[in-house]
């Protein structure tokens, strides 16, 4: 299984195959990122045929512009990141403007209400990113107190660390996922300022 977190100089070398046309290190991107793509498009998108449209593109795009991203910005998991959520959200943007003017609800209180429902779709995909993303104890303390209903203490018995341990990952953890909520404007990145 491949690493999460992949080095700086991973990124780079990878960046240099794909401008060399490697056929093979898009394989290796694809086999890297594409549930992570897939799982974005998805979040925004919640429909299954388009999040496979939105992986197909993202790929296509990495293929065709490898320039576009550039190592030193940061790491290119956090740019396919972000390529992938502006993408759907361009997606959904246009699906649904596209069905409001084709029912004739072009109002006011139905715009809203699709820049309401991007905006929900964003914060949610970026939450799921940055879930994705935390170190694994933070995400794993987490996972024990949201889906498993643990205090603290039982966190951290679970876990086999302090209460004071426990706390501080929980802490953490909801610090960085509080980020999602602050900065997912409709067509905002989630955390890369550079996808093109």
């Amino acid at each position: 299984m491949a690493k999460k977190d992949a080095p700086p100089r991973w990124d780079r070398k990878m960046q240099q195959r794909l401008a060399r046309g490697e056929a093979a290190a898009l394989g290796e991107l694809y086999d890297r990122f594409a549930s992570l793509v897939h799982g974005l498009a998805h979040r925004v998108l919640g429909d299954e045929r388009a999040a496979d449209g939105i992986t197909r593109e993202v790929f296509a795009h990495l293929w065709e512009h490898p320039d576009a991203y550039d190592p030193r910005q940061g790491p290119l998991r956090t740019w396919v990141a972000t390529l992938t959520h502006r993408l759907a959200v361009q997606r959904l943007h246009a699906t649904e403007t596209a069905a409001l003017a084709e029912t004739g609800h072009g109002s006011a209180e139905a715009r809203e209400e699709l820049e309401r429902r991007v905006r929900h779709a964003s914060v949610a995909a970026r939450a799921d990113y940055i879930v994705q993303a935390m170190p694994a104890p933070l995400r794993a303390a987490l996972e024990l107190a949201y889906f498993q209903r643990r205090d603290y203490r039982q966190t951290a018995a679970d876990l086999g660390v302090t209460e004071d341990e426990a706390r501080r990952r929980l802490r953490l953890g909801l610090q960085l996922l509080s980020t999602a909520h602050d900065t997912a404007a409709p067509g905002a990145p989630p955390g890369y300022g550079g996808a093109a």
